[in-house]
C-alpha cells in the first residue's frame, strides 16, 4: 500500500478532526445561551466593530450569502442583531446588535478559556497552533504575507 494515501498520515483528515471536535466542545457551553457556533462566530465580528455589511461579515467569515443569510434571520429572530437597508444604497444590509446582543458579550466571555482548558495546550501552544493555522489558510487561499 502507498503510505501516502493512510488516512491517518493526512494533515487533511487531522485538521477536520480537530475542527470538529474544537466545535464539539464549544457547543455544551453555546446550547444553554440558544447560540450555535456560526452565530456565535457572527457575534464576535460584531463585538470587534457594529454595524458592519452582510457581505464584509462573510468575507471575515469565509461564508457565503447562502449560508450566512439564515444564521442572520435566526440572530434577528433571537433578537440578538437587526438587519437594516442602507438609506444611500438599499442594496447594502447592515447588521446592528441589539441591546441583548451586546449584552451577550459577557455570558460568552468565560467560553474560550473553557475551550482552551479543554484542549490541554498551554497558551504557548494554542497561540501557535493558530498562527500555523492562519499561514496555511493564507498560504492556501493565495493569500501568503
Amino acid at each position: 500500500m502507498d503510505e501516502t494515501l493512510r488516512l491517518s498520515l493526512q494533515t487533511c483528515f487531522a485538521l477536520y478532526g480537530a475542527s470538529r471536535a474544537v466545535t464539539s466542545a464549544y457547543r455544551p457551553l453555546l446550547d444553554p445561551l440558544g447560540l450555535t457556533y456560526p452565530q456565535y462566530l457572527v457575534l464576535l465580528v460584531l463585538w470587534e466593530r457594529d454595524g458592519r455589511a452582510v457581505k464584509e461579515i462573510g468575507a471575515e467569515l469565509r461564508l457565503d450569502s447562502g449560508t450566512l443569510s439564515p444564521l442572520l434571520k435566526r440572530l434577528e429572530a433571537a433578537g440578538f442583531v437587526e438587519r437594516r437597508r442602507e438609506t444611500a444604497d438599499e442594496r447594502v444590509v447592515t447588521v446592528h446588535l441589539t441591546g441583548s446582543g451586546r449584552a451577550l458579550r459577557e455570558s460568552v466571555a468565560c467560553v474560550p478559556g473553557q475551550v482552551a482548558a479543554k484542549a490541554g495546550l498551554d497558551r504557548e501552544e494554542l497561540i501557535a497552533l493558530r498562527d500555523v493555522l492562519t499561514r496555511l489558510t493564507r498560504t492556501i487561499e493565495g493569500k501568503t504575507p
